[in-house]
């Protein structure tokens, strides 16, 4: 049967937990960093309890006396061939379901694996309702047009419509001591599980979004290996109005799930509420003992520097280890991390024990870095326990990254400060909602939008308290990539109650005490901060989003759970708190003069930044009927705006007048294209605006946000297919390590270093060109610039030389003697303000090549030879199928919406995953050149 929050021979409550006489016994070691206690929780199996710290003193804590009993050579030299009864597999195909009020029979009834399933429909596991009645074709795409209209609201008809069975056939069998589990990673909102006609979890449906759960099925399994496992899942309750406001009236906030599925200002309500089991489910099987919650710390002293032979770094490292019988069991607990091995031999009764492995010391350790400072070094820590020194019983697996996370405050900005292995980390970030509102995650999409914040040049993602806690894969993807995580728990101020509302069913003080069951919260926020908690990219805890938590819920998360649960991490109480930034506020969340970036201070670490962001004709054309394919407009008489329903529908946030300014667009095609011009610009402007200041007046930025998990239409760097548009590469450009930039309110140019070296022997061109693309400035300065600085010592009055012609492109870039670093291009209005001259730019005609010598690989070159032709301006490429013409998703562009000024090449690296039956082809569209496709040649 499940296991709860249940302590060892105790019957501590959470509550109990906030006591000051509890909070002295949490430390049984302390660790260097930061002076801060170190004591991993015990948790049941298989993930959730509370502070087994507070039981050390009764149960055994194999440290120094079994330090020394290291295991013959022999022994561990045959670490990999032991007998083994671990085993772990998913159960993700074949599942089938039905609504619940179509079946009059109990879950002992149905998970009989003789029921008859007539009239079943097959389910998607992970998924949601919605995500099995579209794959079943019940419902029309709700990504689609007004399609969610469509599509029963549960407030409207009640939560007896989104109630499921879910059924899954399966075969399994056991021999003598051998223990399966049965392992929910997440089901929204609340169920109840059945086995072969038995009822695994207690008399009430286990409720909690985020609360991940096992089951000892052992002794439920058939004779025979055919089972069946039936799960009832029933939606969040109440499931809230979706009024409009955020979080609908707010009601959704009395469950502990996400909220955004009620509306916000960037998504329409997802109308099932996410009802389903929406993570994965697992059958895992070992002996007698078990290991889980192993928790790795690593110290990383002092200032490091990426590429350096680096002085010695400490692994700590605790696991517990648990007997599930009820006899003495004799082993041995052995580790491996890189070359360092080592073992306790050691009697365990039954029940858990929390084991302390000796410190780990590597000289000369592979470091891990956030992207842009250094390489993202993993290391595997395996942890195994043999039974008689014969039988493997279970083991763990745990990604360990070497590094060490310190948040200092800066005096002179008055902000919240970021160290990497001592190293300070100018903070470049996105937020993020989810990657999909149906909840349909995969590790690949996960690995690929993960790639697309990297190569954005981004340095951390904020996972924001409306959604959901990401799924493992995620933070893998984060490592891999070097992302830094700034993870919120589940609050918003929105719903929780930080402001007056009167589309709220209930006033601030009631919502402030949302959700309604406090110690399922707690509860939660262990078992997520366990399943976080070895992450090399997570960085940083916050209470919720623009609110803190109840009081009873973040006095013991911030004075007991996260100091002792792990101790290395700095926790804000909200996201903008002032310990992360004085006077913080958030915003602007709309379309601003490039300029404003430059000139106006905003909040020394801006949580949330935004602005506009639709995609090209392509990517609206996925979700926006033909009809409905028509620009917005300025009705003069009316003096307004004129959008298209479903348009404003799908959240659209105003140009204004800033795509008017390349010329009132001939149609929607025009007007995408001219949207992609003015989305470069205006995040190039933001990342370099915020990078000119850097240490002066900020520490930080996140922006409001990288991407849409609906088809929306602001604030994305790529849509929800994964397609993407010129604000990513605005975004990348103005976000580079070692960047040259043009500053429009002192008219100079700065080159901002944001990495841990000193580059020297640099040489920067800057170079002024006419509409006519004569030259009209040409000049070169060398320069060395030390880590972590912005200089501007090569001023350069630009209005001297434009006085009299304001129709030009600057061209700035820097290099050294291994070629070209950065490149950089402005183009600016004419003397009232418009960039319509780029309309009557001449044709180019550049050589365009293409060729794969690696599968998934394209080399794109374009060669502006002719020096009298016309600079080939902002080009995009795409790879798309010969056949359909549609473009091919993901795929990853070294660079993108860039310009070849004549008598230069550029070399375009395009990687992809290679699909059955599609044949890719390369294509080209560009402001001043018709569109071509380009045969790849191998």
């Amino acid at each position: 049967m499940v296991q709860k929050i249940l302590l060892i021979k105790s019957q501590i409550t959470p509550f109990e937990l906030q006591k000051p006489a509890f909070r002295n016994t949490f430390a049984p070691f302390k660790t260097p960093h930061e002076n801060r206690v170190f004591a991993p929780l015990r948790e049941v199996p298989f993930y959730s309890s509370l502070l087994f710290s507070t039981l050390c003193s009764k149960i055994q804590v194999a440290v120094s006396h079994y330090a020394g009993k290291i295991l013959l050579l022999v022994c561990l030299s045959c670490i990999g061939s032991y007998l083994s009864a671990q085993q772990q597999y998913e159960l993700s195909a074949d599942w089938k379901c039905i609504k619940a009020s179509a079946i009059n029979k109990s879950g002992e009834q149905i998970s009989n694996p003789a029921f008859p399933l007539s009239g079943w429909m097959p389910s998607v596991v992970p998924g949601t309702v919605l995500t099995t009645l579209l794959a079943n074709k019940l419902i029309p795409d709700p990504f689609y047009g007004m399609n969610i209209k469509r599509i029963p609201d549960i407030y409207d008809v009640g939560s007896d419509y989104y109630t499921y069975w879910f059924i899954k056939d399966f075969t399994e069998s056991v021999k003598a001591d051998d223990k399966v589990q049965l392992l929910f990673r997440g089901i929204n909102y609340s169920y109840t599980a059945f086995l072969n006609g038995h009822k695994l979890n207690s008399l009430l449906p286990q409720a909690g979004m985020y609360l991940r759960h096992s089951y000892d099925i052992t002794p439920y399994l058939a004779k025979n290996g055919r089972n069946r496992l039936a799960v009832i899942v029933y939606p969040p309750n109440p499931a809230g109005k979706p009024n409009g406001g955020q979080g609908g009236d707010g009601i959704i906030a009395h469950n502990i799930t996400n909220q955004f599925v009620a509306g916000w200002d960037w998504i329409q309500p997802i109308h099932d509420r996410n009802t389903g089991i929406w993570d994965k489910v697992f059958i895992k099987k070992t002996k007698q003992v078990k290991i889980e919650n192993t928790h790795v710390i690593t110290l990383v002293p002092g200032v490091r520097i990426p590429g350096d032979k680096q002085s010695p770094a400490t692994i700590r490292c605790t696991t517990e280890v648990e007997n599930t019988g009820d006899k003495n069991i004799e082993g041995t607990l052995i580790w491996k991390l890189g070359d360092k091995t080592g073992s306790i031999k050691m009697t365990i009764g039954p029940g858990k024990q929390l084991v302390r492995v000796p410190d780990i010391t590597l000289t000369d350790p592979k470091l891990w870095w956030p992207n842009g400072y250094g390489p993202q070094n993993l290391y595997n820590l395996k942890v195994k326990f043999l039974i008689n020194d014969k039988t493997l019983s279970d083991e763990e697996n745990v990604t360990v990254g070497v590094r060490q996370i310190d948040a200092v405050w800066n005096d002179k900005t008055n902000s919240r400060e970021i160290h990497v292995n001592g190293q300070k980390i100018f903070i470049k970030g996105g937020n993020r909602i989810v990657s999909d509102a149906m909840l349909r995650f995969s590790k690949e999409r996960y690995d690929a939008e993960i790639r697309y914040h990297r190569d954005m040049n981004l340095n951390l993602i904020r996972v924001w308290g409306g959604g959901i806690t990401e799924r493992p894969e995620f933070y893998d993807a984060c490592d891999k990539y070097g992302i830094l995580v700034m993870q919120d728990f589940w609050v918003s101020g929105d719903c929780n109650g930080r402001w007056d509302d009167p589309l709220k069913a209930e006033d601030t003080l009631a919502r402030r005490n949302y959700p309604d069951d406090h110690h399922l919260f707690i509860e939660s926020l262990v078992d997520q901060i366990y399943m976080l908690r070895n992450h090399p990219s997570l960085a940083l805890w916050c209470g919720g989003n623009e609110i803190r938590p109840p009081a009873d819920i973040l006095e013991p998360l911030e004075n007991d759970l996260l100091p002792n649960m792990d101790g290395t991490r700095f926790f804000f109480e909200y996201s903008n708190d002032d310990s992360m930034s004085l006077n913080s506020g958030d915003g602007p969340y709309t379309i601003q003069p490039d300029s404003f970036f430059f000139s106006h201070r905003s909040f020394p670490f801006n949580s949330e930044i935004g602005s506009v962001g639709i995609g090209d004709y392509e990517s609206l054309e996925r979700f926006i009927p033909k009809e409905n394919l028509v620009p917005p407009y300025y009705d003069t008489a009316a003096k307004k705006w004129i959008v298209d329903s479903v348009w404003l529908y799908h959240k659209y946030i105003g140009y204004d007048s800033a795509i008017e300014a390349y010329g009132h667009p001939a149609n929607v095609k025009d007007f995408a294209m001219k949207a992609q011009l003015v989305n470069y610009n205006q995040y190039r402007a933001l990342a370099e605006g915020f990078i000119s200041h850097a240490w002066d007046w900020y520490t930080g930025v996140i922006i409001w946000k990288t991407q849409n998990p609906w088809t929306a239409m602001p604030g994305q760097m790529y849509d929800v297919y994964l397609d993407p548009n010129a604000c990513m590469y605005g975004l990348s450009e103005g976000a580079k390590p070692l960047h040259i930039m043009y500053d429009p309110v002192k008219k100079s140019v700065l080159i901002a270093n944001n990495s841990p070296h000193t580059w020297r022997n640099i040489k920067a061109c800057i170079r002024i060109l006419n509409k006519e693309h004569t030259i009209l400035l040409d000049c070169e300065r060398a320069f060395t610039i030390p880590p972590n600085e912005c200089i501007n010592d090569l001023t350069l009055d630009l209005s001297n030389v434009l006085i009299n012609e304001k129709e030009h492109f600057v061209s700035l870039t820097i290099s050294d003697s291994s070629g070209l670093l950065d490149e950089n291009i402005y183009w600016f209005p004419d003397s009232t303000g418009s960039y319509s001259w780029l309309n009557k730019m001449e044709q180019s005609n550049p050589d365009i090549s293409a060729i794969s010598k690696n599968k998934g690989e394209v080399t794109v070159t374009i060669e502006n030879s002719d020096f009298n032709s016309h600079l080939a301006f902002f080009i995009r490429v795409s790879l798309v199928d010969k056949k359909t013409k549609k473009r091919i998703l993901p795929v990853f562009c070294n660079n993108n919406y860039f310009s070849v000024l004549s008598g230069d090449k550029k070399t375009i690296e395009v990687e992809y995953t290679p699909q059955k039956g599609i044949d890719p082809e390369v294509c080209i569209e560009e402001w001043n050149i018709s569109k071509r496709f380009i045969e790849i040649k191998h």
